[in-house]
């Protein structure tokens, strides 16, 4: 009975540690589940405010390169750089629990998309002066533009003006009729055309400086009363106005830019026929312009 008692004792005691070391694993095992669900929870919140934090500095990103238009297409390279890191780093996120690694990814991430906007801001400040330079220059180009288009119109009126006054004028046109005798050696002042043999036609070329001195044709047109110019050959023509016109007398003289006085004779061929009656119109020409005009009349 002793024995037996003995043995039953042994027994529970071995069934109490048995127990206590279940309970104490139980325990242990408790604590590691708490344990793991903490790292697992922890694990997740680490990874949720990455996965936050990547999309946050893409949507940054994809924000600038927006806002900068066709400036952020200089910098292509570094931002295919920047995609790249942000597929690895998401790739790593739905695989891996070493997020450790994945945070030194990221850090460089934010390096190179740090980096990105300043090179931007940079870009953008240069692109700003180099603009407000363009149209500082453009406004300086179209100031001397408008200044050498005035300066041109003055030039011209100038010019024109120039030419305007750059010009020849002949003054006090006076005709003489004369009757001549002794065979054309005597001259005798007339007014009557039975008795008018010959025209002396005399005018004063005035003084002008701005006239280049030169060789001057003088063309004279001597109008009768019916309006026909008396000419000495259907050769005698110069060009006036785009037209060919007849004259009467021509002159060559050597214009220096002072004044001159010029007369010239005109002597009628046919003695037998008188000159008509009524009133003449004498009108002086050179270099394409009329330069004078004066009358005398017939009785």
């Amino acid at each position: 009975m002793e024995e037996k008692s003995s043995s039953n004792r042994k027994y529970i005691i071995i069934l109490a540690i048995l127990g206590i070391l279940i309970i104490v694993l139980l325990f242990w095992l408790f604590i590691q589940r708490s344990q793991l669900m903490k790292l697992v929870n922890a694990k997740e919140v680490e990874k949720t405010e990455l996965q936050r934090d990547l999309d946050s500095l893409m949507t940054e990103h994809n924000k600038i390169k927006v806002s900068f238009g066709a400036l952020s297409d200089s910098l292509s390279s570094k931002d295919s750089i920047i995609q790249q890191n942000a597929l690895e780093i998401q790739k790593l996120l739905n695989t891996e629990w070493e997020y450790n690694k994945i945070r030194k990814k990221f850090a460089m991430l934010q390096k190179v998309a740090q980096g990105y906007v300043h090179q931007m801001d940079s870009l953008y400040t240069i692109n700003r002066e180099l603009t407000n330079e363009n149209d500082r220059i453009r406004q300086v180009v179209k100031t001397e533009q408008n200044r050498n288009q005035n300066l041109m119109k003055d030039k011209e009126e100038l010019k024109e003006k120039m030419n305007q006054a750059a010009f020849i004028k002949a003054y006090n046109v006076t005709v003489t009729p004369f009757k001549l005798k002794s065979g054309g050696a005597k001259e005798i002042v007339t007014d009557k055309a039975t008795r008018t043999d010959r025209l002396r036609i005399c005018f004063t070329i005035g003084e002008n400086p701005l006239v280049a001195p030169a060789k001057k044709s003088i063309y004279i047109r001597i109008q009768r009363p019916d309006k026909v110019v008396v000419i000495k050959s259907k050769y005698d023509t110069f060009t006036f106005n785009g037209q060919t016109i007849p004259f009467s007398l021509r002159e060559d003289i050597d214009y220096q830019g002072k004044a001159m006085s010029v007369c010239v004779n005109w002597t009628k061929k046919d003695k037998e026929s008188p000159a008509m009656k009524g009133r003449y119109i004498v009108t002086v020409f050179t270099d394409d312009s009329e330069i004078g005009t004066g009358s005398f009349e017939l009785k």
